[in-house]
């Protein structure tokens, strides 16, 4: 069973750390206290799986474009316990506007979002935390070898254009929240909600309900990033079933792909 697999395999990270150039083996009762919380945590992680999933009320077709109703932080949670950045919903960690950007580009022929297409939705707009005004953000492709000779020819690369956005604003509308309880963190459970929304009448469309939990309970044993373990024990998955793509990296295109089970683009001609 893969769980028990994880229990061995959690416990060795657990039970055996470096103290400087020496290995600290831990007492007996260390190790008893170390499997009762370990188990507790799986089980209170297997209770919340029970209420996770994708719940899908009402779909829209043909949609331009959408509202980002709440930017992703760019600063990184590898391993803040109690910081509530939701972990489990994180698509992409400091990377300035890649998460605006991830609605825009296109699809390569397996399916996963491609940085050098344009694709998606037509715009996105979003409150800019600056100036609390509302902006308008496109993507397309950009040639600078046609300018400057110092790139190859033929190189493109992908570009965000952001503007003022005009009235009125997008109808639908996304937004996640952190669900995590101070107990779950307390056993390395994060929760999230990914919710989309039609901002006309106010009616939650979709919500997607995740949790993930770190079998290492927090362990940086040999620079160990918790989270990033995390996302390989998570409800729902990430990524296909039997993928040896880890979960961290699978998770990068799942606000997206939920978004796009509920709102469905403009297909391209």
């Amino acid at each position: 069973m893969k769980l028990k697999r994880l229990f061995i395999a959690a416990l060795t990270v657990l039970f055996i750390s470096a103290c400087g150039s020496r290995a600290y083996y831990p007492s007996p009762e260390e190790l008893q206290e170390r499997r009762e919380r370990l188990a507790k945590a799986e089980a209170m992680f297997q209770e919340r799986c029970k209420k996770a999933g994708e719940f899908i009320y009402r779909t829209a077709e043909n949609v331009e474009g959408i509202f980002i109703l709440k930017l992703r932080s760019q600063k990184i949670n590898y391993r803040e316990q109690y910081r509530m950045s939701d972990p489990y919903g994180k698509d992409m960690d400091g990377i300035g506007l890649g998460y605006i950007e991830t609605f825009l580009y296109g699809r390569n022929e397996k399916g996963n979002l491609d940085n050098n297409k344009v694709g998606g939705y037509g715009y996105a707009d979003a409150i800019d935390p600056d100036d609390g005004k509302r902006y308008r953000y496109t993507g397309r492709m950009d040639e600078p070898w046609q300018r400057d000779k110092s790139y190859e020819e033929g190189y493109m690369r992908f570009v965000l254009d952001k503007a003022l956005a005009p009235d009125p604003a997008p109808r639908y509308g996304v937004t996640y929240d952190d669900i995590s309880t101070r107990e779950e963190r307390d056993y390395w459970i994060a929760g999230s909600s990914l919710r989309v929304v039609d901002l006309k009448t106010n009616e939650v469309m979709a919500e997607r309900i995740g949790y993930m939990f770190d079998p290492g309970q927090g362990s940086d044993s040999g620079g160990r990033a918790p989270w990033l373990s995390a996302a390989d024990y998570a409800c729902p998955r990430f990524g296909p079933e039997n993928t040896r793509v880890p979960g961290f990296v699978s998770r990068r295109d799942q606000t997206r792909t939920f978004v796009e089970k509920v709102l469905h683009p403009i297909e391209e001609k």
